[in-house]
Protein backbone atom coordinates (compact mmCIF):
# COMPACT_ATOMS: atom_id res chain seq x y z
CA UNK A 1 0.00 0.00 0.00
CA UNK A 2 0.96 3.85 -0.70
CA UNK A 3 2.76 5.35 2.22
CA UNK A 4 0.89 8.30 1.86
CA UNK A 5 -1.50 10.00 -0.08
CA UNK A 6 -1.18 14.40 -1.03
CA UNK A 7 -4.18 16.14 -1.77
CA UNK A 8 -4.24 19.19 -3.63
CA UNK A 9 -7.01 20.88 -4.30
CA UNK A 10 -6.72 23.53 -7.07
CA UNK A 11 -8.73 26.41 -8.62
CA UNK A 12 -7.13 29.04 -10.84
CA UNK A 13 -3.49 28.54 -9.30
CA UNK A 14 -1.74 28.88 -12.39
CA UNK A 15 1.00 31.56 -10.71
CA UNK A 16 1.70 28.65 -7.72
CA UNK A 17 1.00 25.48 -9.08
CA UNK A 18 3.72 24.48 -10.75
CA UNK A 19 6.18 24.91 -7.41
CA UNK A 20 3.41 23.12 -5.31
CA UNK A 21 3.48 20.17 -7.36
CA UNK A 22 7.13 19.87 -8.17
CA UNK A 23 7.73 20.27 -3.90
CA UNK A 24 5.88 16.84 -4.02
CA UNK A 25 7.46 15.01 -6.92
CA UNK A 26 10.68 16.33 -5.53
CA UNK A 27 10.63 14.41 -2.25
CA UNK A 28 12.98 12.16 -0.57
CA UNK A 29 10.38 9.76 0.55
CA UNK A 30 9.30 8.65 -2.91
CA UNK A 31 6.48 6.19 -2.28
CA UNK A 32 3.23 8.51 -2.12
CA UNK A 33 0.03 9.63 -4.44
CA UNK A 34 -0.77 12.61 -5.24
CA UNK A 35 -4.15 13.23 -6.16
CA UNK A 36 -4.75 16.89 -7.49
CA UNK A 37 -8.25 18.03 -7.78
CA UNK A 38 -8.79 20.90 -10.32
CA UNK A 39 -12.10 22.71 -9.02
CA UNK A 40 -13.09 23.77 -12.48
CA UNK A 41 -9.79 26.33 -13.01
CA UNK A 42 -10.45 28.79 -15.87
CA UNK A 43 -6.97 29.89 -16.31
CA UNK A 44 -4.21 27.22 -17.62
CA UNK A 45 -4.14 25.39 -14.42
CA UNK A 46 -5.14 22.09 -16.24
CA UNK A 47 -2.99 22.69 -18.20
CA UNK A 48 0.03 22.82 -16.26
CA UNK A 49 -1.27 20.16 -14.40
CA UNK A 50 -0.90 18.26 -17.60
CA UNK A 51 2.66 19.08 -18.63
CA UNK A 52 3.94 16.62 -15.73
CA UNK A 53 4.50 13.03 -16.60
CA UNK A 54 4.34 10.68 -13.32
CA UNK A 55 2.09 8.12 -12.55
CA UNK A 56 2.35 8.82 -8.70
CA UNK A 57 -0.77 11.83 -10.00
CA UNK A 58 -4.09 11.34 -10.09
CA UNK A 59 -6.20 13.94 -11.49
CA UNK A 60 -9.54 14.60 -10.45
CA UNK A 61 -11.10 16.68 -12.91
CA UNK A 62 -14.86 18.87 -11.86
CA UNK A 63 -16.97 21.16 -12.11
CA UNK A 64 -16.46 24.21 -9.10
CA UNK A 65 -17.15 22.51 -5.70
CA UNK A 66 -15.66 24.52 -3.52
CA UNK A 67 -12.57 23.36 -1.46
CA UNK A 68 -14.51 21.30 1.23
CA UNK A 69 -16.29 18.93 -1.40
CA UNK A 70 -12.49 18.80 -3.40
CA UNK A 71 -11.00 17.41 -0.35
CA UNK A 72 -13.92 14.79 0.58
CA UNK A 73 -13.89 13.60 -3.21
CA UNK A 74 -10.00 13.10 -3.17
CA UNK A 75 -10.43 11.33 0.03
CA UNK A 76 -12.80 8.47 -1.45
CA UNK A 77 -10.07 7.53 -3.44
CA UNK A 78 -7.16 8.12 -1.46
CA UNK A 79 -5.25 4.57 -1.16
CA UNK A 80 -2.51 5.64 1.38
CA UNK A 81 -2.01 4.86 5.13
CA UNK A 82 -2.15 8.09 5.86
CA UNK A 83 -3.05 11.67 4.48
CA UNK A 84 -1.57 14.58 3.98
CA UNK A 85 -3.19 18.15 2.55
CA UNK A 86 -1.32 20.59 0.35
CA UNK A 87 -3.13 24.31 -1.06
CA UNK A 88 -2.23 25.13 -4.75
CA UNK A 89 -0.45 27.92 -4.00
CA UNK A 90 2.05 26.47 -0.90
CA UNK A 91 4.98 24.06 -0.74
CA UNK A 92 6.62 21.16 0.87
CA UNK A 93 10.51 21.38 2.23
CA UNK A 94 12.21 18.74 0.50
CA UNK A 95 11.84 15.88 3.77
CA UNK A 96 8.55 16.94 4.27
CA UNK A 97 6.71 13.85 3.88
CA UNK A 98 9.80 11.81 5.10
CA UNK A 99 9.55 13.86 8.63
CA UNK A 100 5.83 13.70 8.88
CA UNK A 101 5.50 9.88 8.01
CA UNK A 102 8.44 8.94 10.05
CA UNK A 103 6.95 10.57 12.98
CA UNK A 104 3.21 9.14 12.91
CA UNK A 105 4.15 6.23 11.97
CA UNK A 106 6.94 5.08 14.33
CA UNK A 107 4.18 6.49 17.67
CA UNK A 108 1.51 5.29 16.04
CA UNK A 109 -0.27 8.61 16.08
CA UNK A 110 -3.41 9.34 14.81
CA UNK A 111 -2.59 12.88 13.99
CA UNK A 112 1.16 14.27 14.10
CA UNK A 113 1.08 18.06 13.90
CA UNK A 114 4.09 20.11 12.41
CA UNK A 115 5.08 23.77 11.90
CA UNK A 116 4.12 26.42 9.12
CA UNK A 117 6.59 28.97 7.92
CA UNK A 118 5.15 31.71 6.03
CA UNK A 119 6.98 32.85 2.36
CA UNK A 120 6.38 36.16 0.62
CA UNK A 121 8.20 36.00 -2.45
CA UNK A 122 11.58 38.13 -1.02
CA UNK A 123 11.85 35.84 2.48
CA UNK A 124 10.14 33.48 5.30
CA UNK A 125 8.44 34.77 8.48
CA UNK A 126 7.62 32.85 11.37
CA UNK A 127 4.75 33.41 13.97
CA UNK A 128 3.49 31.90 17.23
CA UNK A 129 0.69 29.99 15.88
CA UNK A 130 2.08 28.30 13.15
CA UNK A 131 4.70 27.30 15.00
CA UNK A 132 2.67 25.54 17.72
CA UNK A 133 4.37 27.59 20.53
CA UNK A 134 1.03 27.18 22.50
CA UNK A 135 2.23 23.65 23.42
CA UNK A 136 3.60 23.49 26.25
CA UNK A 137 7.67 21.78 26.17
CA UNK A 138 6.54 18.62 27.77
CA UNK A 139 4.51 18.04 24.43
CA UNK A 140 7.35 18.20 22.04
CA UNK A 141 8.66 14.74 23.19
CA UNK A 142 5.67 12.58 24.12
CA UNK A 143 2.15 11.25 22.49
CA UNK A 144 -0.85 12.94 23.92
CA UNK A 145 -4.50 13.15 24.03
CA UNK A 146 -6.34 15.96 22.60
CA UNK A 147 -8.23 16.36 26.03
CA UNK A 148 -4.71 17.00 27.46
CA UNK A 149 -4.93 20.36 25.46
CA UNK A 150 -7.80 21.22 27.40
CA UNK A 151 -6.59 24.59 28.70
CA UNK A 152 -5.14 25.51 25.27
CA UNK A 153 -7.38 24.02 22.83
CA UNK A 154 -8.58 26.80 21.05
CA UNK A 155 -5.00 28.75 20.39
CA UNK A 156 -4.09 25.24 17.81
CA UNK A 157 -3.66 26.03 14.55
CA UNK A 158 -7.04 24.79 12.43
CA UNK A 159 -5.30 24.46 9.24
CA UNK A 160 -5.38 20.90 7.59
CA UNK A 161 -2.61 21.16 5.78
CA UNK A 162 -0.45 21.83 8.86
CA UNK A 163 -1.12 17.77 9.90
CA UNK A 164 -0.51 14.07 8.66
CA UNK A 165 -3.83 12.20 9.41
CA UNK A 166 -4.03 7.94 9.56
CA UNK A 167 -6.19 7.48 6.98
CA UNK A 168 -8.44 4.44 8.35
CA UNK A 169 -8.88 6.97 11.68
CA UNK A 170 -10.70 9.42 9.02
CA UNK A 171 -12.51 6.65 7.53
CA UNK A 172 -13.59 5.07 10.90
CA UNK A 173 -15.14 8.49 12.75
CA UNK A 174 -16.32 9.51 9.14
CA UNK A 175 -14.24 12.38 8.78
CA UNK A 176 -15.09 14.86 6.02
CA UNK A 177 -14.99 18.79 5.35
CA UNK A 178 -18.23 20.58 5.35
CA UNK A 179 -19.13 21.76 1.95
CA UNK A 180 -19.85 24.90 0.46
CA UNK A 181 -18.77 27.07 2.18
CA UNK A 182 -15.19 28.19 3.45
CA UNK A 183 -13.34 28.14 6.67
CA UNK A 184 -13.89 24.19 6.14
CA UNK A 185 -10.82 23.63 8.00
CA UNK A 186 -11.77 24.83 11.13
CA UNK A 187 -14.96 22.93 11.81
CA UNK A 188 -13.09 19.50 9.91
CA UNK A 189 -9.90 20.10 12.68
CA UNK A 190 -11.99 20.22 16.11
CA UNK A 191 -13.58 17.11 15.48
CA UNK A 192 -10.70 15.01 14.28
CA UNK A 193 -8.57 16.06 16.36
CA UNK A 194 -10.82 15.37 19.62
CA UNK A 195 -11.69 12.33 18.38
CA UNK A 196 -8.08 11.31 18.35
CA UNK A 197 -6.62 8.97 20.78
CA UNK A 198 -3.29 9.61 20.43
CA UNK A 199 -1.53 12.69 19.06
CA UNK A 200 1.80 14.27 18.47
CA UNK A 201 3.67 17.70 17.64
CA UNK A 202 7.25 18.08 14.90
CA UNK A 203 8.75 21.05 16.05
CA UNK A 204 10.24 21.11 12.59
CA UNK A 205 9.02 23.62 9.63
CA UNK A 206 7.75 21.71 6.93
CA UNK A 207 4.98 23.45 5.39
CA UNK A 208 5.81 27.10 3.47
CA UNK A 209 2.67 29.00 3.09
CA UNK A 210 2.66 31.37 0.56
CA UNK A 211 1.54 35.31 1.71
CA UNK A 212 -0.33 36.89 -1.45
CA UNK A 213 -3.02 39.01 -2.15
CA UNK A 214 -5.37 36.64 -3.44
CA UNK A 215 -4.72 34.16 -0.57
CA UNK A 216 -7.69 33.66 1.85
CA UNK A 217 -5.83 34.88 4.74
CA UNK A 218 -4.56 37.94 3.20
CA UNK A 219 -7.87 39.90 2.23
CA UNK A 220 -11.14 40.10 4.26
CA UNK A 221 -13.27 39.60 2.07
CA UNK A 222 -17.19 37.95 0.65
CA UNK A 223 -15.41 34.78 1.80
CA UNK A 224 -15.96 35.76 5.62
CA UNK A 225 -19.48 35.69 5.59
CA UNK A 226 -18.78 31.75 6.24
CA UNK A 227 -17.42 32.51 9.56
CA UNK A 228 -21.20 32.20 10.43
CA UNK A 229 -21.94 29.20 9.06
CA UNK A 230 -18.74 27.63 10.20
CA UNK A 231 -19.15 28.46 13.66
CA UNK A 232 -22.87 26.76 13.32
CA UNK A 233 -21.81 23.77 13.09
CA UNK A 234 -18.13 23.43 14.77
CA UNK A 235 -21.31 24.01 17.76
CA UNK A 236 -23.27 21.47 16.14
CA UNK A 237 -20.01 19.07 16.43
CA UNK A 238 -19.33 19.90 20.31
CA UNK A 239 -22.86 19.57 21.02
CA UNK A 240 -24.02 16.47 18.98
CA UNK A 241 -20.03 14.81 20.63
CA UNK A 242 -20.86 14.99 23.98
CA UNK A 243 -17.97 17.93 24.37
CA UNK A 244 -20.07 21.33 24.97
CA UNK A 245 -20.27 21.54 28.67
CA UNK A 246 -16.50 20.38 28.71
CA UNK A 247 -15.55 23.13 26.45
CA UNK A 248 -18.41 25.83 27.20
CA UNK A 249 -16.43 29.12 28.27
CA UNK A 250 -13.90 28.82 25.72
CA UNK A 251 -16.66 27.25 22.86
CA UNK A 252 -18.66 30.54 23.17
CA UNK A 253 -15.50 32.92 23.35
CA UNK A 254 -14.39 31.17 19.58
CA UNK A 255 -17.31 31.47 18.33
CA UNK A 256 -18.39 34.60 18.95
CA UNK A 257 -15.30 36.00 18.48
CA UNK A 258 -14.98 34.96 14.65
CA UNK A 259 -17.33 36.57 12.89
CA UNK A 260 -17.20 39.23 15.12
CA UNK A 261 -13.29 40.11 13.94
CA UNK A 262 -14.49 39.34 10.61
CA UNK A 263 -17.66 42.30 10.75
CA UNK A 264 -14.53 44.92 11.96
CA UNK A 265 -12.08 43.77 8.93
CA UNK A 266 -14.80 43.13 6.51
CA UNK A 267 -14.62 45.33 3.41
CA UNK A 268 -17.66 47.89 3.73
CA UNK A 269 -20.05 46.62 1.09
CA UNK A 270 -20.22 42.86 2.76
CA UNK A 271 -20.81 44.70 6.49
CA UNK A 272 -24.39 44.71 6.06
CA UNK A 273 -24.69 41.43 4.53
CA UNK A 274 -22.67 39.45 7.43
CA UNK A 275 -24.40 41.72 10.43
CA UNK A 276 -27.21 40.18 8.82
CA UNK A 277 -26.00 36.81 8.83
CA UNK A 278 -24.50 37.18 12.74
CA UNK A 279 -28.10 38.55 13.44
CA UNK A 280 -29.83 35.75 12.12
CA UNK A 281 -27.69 33.31 14.27
CA UNK A 282 -28.13 35.14 17.49
CA UNK A 283 -32.03 35.22 17.25
CA UNK A 284 -31.88 31.83 16.82
CA UNK A 285 -29.34 31.17 19.81
CA UNK A 286 -32.04 33.43 21.78
CA UNK A 287 -35.15 31.05 21.37
CA UNK A 288 -32.55 27.49 22.12
CA UNK A 289 -31.51 26.81 25.75
CA UNK A 290 -28.74 28.02 25.62
CA UNK A 291 -28.67 31.03 25.19
CA UNK A 292 -28.59 32.04 28.91
CA UNK A 293 -25.04 30.31 28.20
CA UNK A 294 -23.65 33.10 26.17
CA UNK A 295 -25.03 35.82 28.78
CA UNK A 296 -23.43 33.97 31.59
CA UNK A 297 -20.22 33.29 30.33
CA UNK A 298 -19.13 35.54 27.60
CA UNK A 299 -17.00 38.24 28.85
CA UNK A 300 -18.12 41.72 28.67
CA UNK A 301 -17.15 42.90 24.94
CA UNK A 302 -17.88 39.80 23.26
CA UNK A 303 -21.30 39.68 25.68
CA UNK A 304 -21.95 43.87 24.66
CA UNK A 305 -21.53 42.22 20.76
CA UNK A 306 -23.96 39.92 21.11
CA UNK A 307 -26.34 41.95 22.81
CA UNK A 308 -25.86 45.04 20.84
CA UNK A 309 -26.64 42.70 17.75
CA UNK A 310 -29.64 41.27 19.03
CA UNK A 311 -31.01 45.02 19.82
CA UNK A 312 -30.19 46.54 16.59
CA UNK A 313 -32.13 46.17 13.82
CA UNK A 314 -29.42 47.09 11.27
CA UNK A 315 -25.72 47.26 10.67
CA UNK A 316 -25.21 51.06 11.31
CA UNK A 317 -27.44 51.06 14.22
CA UNK A 318 -25.69 48.16 15.43
CA UNK A 319 -22.08 50.16 14.45
CA UNK A 320 -23.98 53.07 17.02
CA UNK A 321 -24.75 51.12 19.97
CA UNK A 322 -21.61 48.97 19.63
CA UNK A 323 -19.31 52.62 19.45
CA UNK A 324 -21.30 54.48 22.21
CA UNK A 325 -21.34 51.79 24.91
CA UNK A 326 -17.84 50.80 24.66
CA UNK A 327 -16.50 48.01 27.34
CA UNK A 328 -12.97 47.57 28.51
CA UNK A 329 -11.84 44.35 26.01
CA UNK A 330 -11.89 41.27 28.20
Amino acid sequence: MTKISVIMPVFNEERYIRKAIESVLSQSLTDFELIIVNDGSTDSTLDIINSFNDDRIILINQQNQGPGASRNNALKIAGGDYVMFLDGDDFYLRDTLKTAYGEISSKDCDISIFQIIKYDGDGYSENSWFNLDNFPEEFETRVFNPHDCRDFLFDISVSAAQKIFRRDFLENINAKFPEGIYFEDMPFFFYTFLKAKRVSIIKRHLYVRRKHEGSITESVDSKFLDTVPAGQILMDIFIENGWYDIYLFDLLAFKINGPRYALMGIEEKYKESLYLLIKKDYESIKLSSYYNDYLENLGPVKRKFFKDILKSDDYQEFKTLNQTNSSPAK
